[in-house]
């Protein structure tokens, strides 16, 4: 069986927004530093990736929210490498509360990238055999993600601090611009319980990129469409489901 590593996170006040909650992006963090705590314990740090001109680069993420952690609260981050095939890596984690109560579920997907040419590797199996994943041949389907119809749009510019260590735009900030779009006032009456992104494309440095999104009402809430667009191209495209506060 895979193995497991959990590690606790209190919550800062600057994880959350003005709800008090903690934000997407601020939870996508401690969840990425928690499974980078794992690779470094089994002797599989980025730069031992990197020695085979490799990094390690997220496709698809898949969360089932109870409820979002709070400011000042203590929580148990797990995280498990379950499985694996010939391209990627099947990887979950797990927030729960002090009494075990699960806060958050995040499946995800990897992929090992050429670091230069930025094109997708065969997972090598020096880099994955630590983890103990069960090897797998099928491609595991990912959630559908229904498309924009009749939306609307702001633009962005990419930013210098927009940009991690791996030189490119940090997944986490996609959330920033499909998050920021639906305005004060939505934010402040829904939470969100369901979320499915996807990661088609990278984003570079003064890139001006177009958040569209769509609200379309569904029975006790509402379904939002996102889609991070530049030059008619598709580079992030999610759907997340909201609840009335």
């Amino acid at each position: 069986m895979a193995k497991k590593y959990s590690r606790k996170h209190e919550v800062a006040y600057y994880e959350c927004d003005i709800n008090q909650t903690m934000t997407f992006p601020a939870m996508l963090g401690i969840v990425i530093k928690t499974s980078e705590d794992q690779s470094d314990s089994l002797g599989r740090s980025s730069d031992f990736i990197k020695n085979f001109g490799l990094t390690w680069v997220i496709t698809n993420y898949s969360m089932e929210i109870t409820r979002l952690p709070r400011v000042g609260e203590i929580v148990n981050v797990t995280t498990q490498a379950m499985e694996y095939n010939k391209y990627f890596c099947y990887r979950n984690f797990w927030i729960h509360d002090e009494a075990g109560n699960e806060l958050v579920k995040i499946d995800s997907v990897f992929v090992l990238m050429d670091f230069v040419n930025r094109k997708m590797s065969s997972v090598n199996e020096e880099i994955i055999a630590p983890f103990e994943s069960e090897k797998i041949k099928k491609i595991k389907r990912q959630p559908k993600i229904e498309k924009i119809e009749a939306g609307f749009m702001l633009p962005y510019r990419v930013r210098f601090y927009d940009i991690d260590s791996n030189q490119h735009v940090n997944n986490a900030m996609y959330f920033n611009w499909m998050i920021d779009v639906l305005g004060r006032e939505f934010l402040t009456t829904h939470v969100p319980k369901s979320v499915v992104i996807r990661f088609d494309k990278e984003v570079e440095y003064g890139h001006e990129i177009e958040s569209h999104f769509e609200q379309i009402p569904v029975e006790n809430g509402v379904k939002t469409r996102h889609e991070i667009r530049m030059q008619d191209q598709i580079y992030c495209e999610a759907n997340i489901m909201w609840e009335h506060k």
